[in-house]
């Protein structure tokens, strides 16, 4: 919630920020993903791209898991 003297301006509320968890992927893979994020909010928001932060996150496989399993050990 807002402190009460402080009011929203349209500005803050067009920065979305998209956090994307992962195992490591490689660089050229990222610029294609942040890309594509990015121009789906585009398109979807009508903002400008400027406004859309992406953080990639990167967990190794071996410090997450599914249905009981590390990913480390499938």
């Amino acid at each position: 919630m807002d402190p009460p003297n402080r009011k929203r301006t349209r500005r803050s509320s067009q920065m979305p920020i998209v956090t994307i968890q992962q195992g490591p992927r490689d660089t050229e893979l990222k610029r294609d993903l942040v890309r594509r994020v990015t121009d789906a909010f585009v398109d979807a928001y009508k903002i400008p791209a400027e406004t859309v932060q992406v953080w990639i996150h990167e967990v190794p496989a071996d410090s997450w898991g599914a249905a009981g399993t590390l990913t480390a050990d499938k």
